[in-house]
């Protein structure tokens, strides 16, 4: 039979209120009293009821996450790095894909409201009210969907800015940007402006078709690219799915890579999914989703955190460049 509450009390020899408030971490039990509290656990092998502390802390162990898509390597990987980061704090992970379901989403926020999800990890491409996010715990990855919403990113500007900088040195003249944008505010936006201003400080023109749209729509804008500037000799794309549309329309156009066409891409490392070896902004993703989860757990518990939260990309060299 398993241990309870009050076999452990009577081997450490202490009241079962105490030994509640060793297991609720209460500062007002002495050492003496909480090391024979936590010897008498090991001893008994006594195991939490984690059910009954969640429902007196009105708490249900779920968290929600909000994804565009789920078959993007980005966010298959993030999607697991957060399944597997919340398991350690005893969460379960309730999955939601919401590019073209902004309902989706609502239903999410009501059910933080009515108690049913603690939290939730939003990587949306839908406008929301700033207030609804307001008073609930929640994380942003990229967006800015709130002043009292935190958010984690990547060092999108610097990251593209340092990428820019590579195909310059490798000879690259003529530098397109191919893209898509987010409708809500968001770092995403980053990587336009620091190819803009690389640009601007090298003297050299810009080629930019960055478009509102959604996952799947790439490929149009990858052919709407090459038929725009059919010459280029530079060529980054600002994400995984923009990239292998851009690759294979470059390919079509007759260009050969990376010997009169070099390639960057944000994101990825898309030898895993692909095969192919591109040269990319590689995203630190599990420690971007190691903090979103602890962020968002210091939330669900009353804490305070900081607003913005950037990791640093590395640029991995592939085929697709000198």
């Amino acid at each position: 039979m398993a241990a309870t509450i009050s076999d452990v009390a009577k081997c450490a020899g202490v009241g079962i209120g105490t030994v509640s408030r060793v297991l609720n971490g209460g500062k007002s039990v002495k050492d003496d009293k909480q090391q024979a509290v936590m010897r008498a656990m090991r001893e008994l092998n006594y195991k939490p009821n984690s059910m009954a502390k969640r429902l007196r802390e009105q708490k249900n162990g779920v968290i929600a996450l909000m994804v565009p898509v789920v078959n993007h390597p980005f966010f298959a990987q993030f999607i697991d790095c957060v399944d597997q980061e919340a398991d350690k704090f005893g969460y379960s992970t309730l999955l939601v894909a919401s590019q073209q379901h902004a309902e989706r989403e609502n239903k999410i926020l009501d059910r933080i409201g009515r108690r049913e999800v603690d939290g939730a990890i939003f990587v949306t491409h839908h406008n929301h009210a700033s207030e609804r996010f307001d008073s609930y715990p929640i994380v942003s990855v990229d967006r800015h969907l709130s002043e009292n919403v935190p958010y984690i990113t990547s060092d999108n500007y610097e990251a593209t800015k340092r990428a820019i900088e590579y195909l310059i040195e490798r000879g690259c003249k003529k530098i397109g940007y191919i893209g898509t944008k987010p409708l809500v505010e968001s770092e995403v936006l980053l990587r336009e402006k620091a190819y803009r201003d690389a640009m601007r400080e090298h003297g050299m023109t810009e080629y930019i078709v960055n478009e509102v749209a959604v996952h799947g729509d790439e490929t149009k804008l990858a052919d709407k690219f090459f038929e725009s500037f059919a010459d280029l000799d530079g060529v980054f794309a600002s994400g995984y799915s923009t990239a292998q549309c851009a690759y294979k329309a470059a390919v079509q156009a007759g260009k050969s890579i990376p010997e009169n066409l070099q390639m960057i891409a944000y994101d990825g490392s898309f030898t895993q999914w692909s095969g192919l070896s591109m040269t990319c902004v590689q995203q630190p993703i599990e420690q971007m989703a190691k903090s979103a989860v602890k962020i968002l757990m210091e939330r669900i518990n009353g804490k305070t955190v900081a607003a913005r939260t950037v990791h640093e990309s590395s640029l991995i060299i592939g085929n697709t460049t000198k």
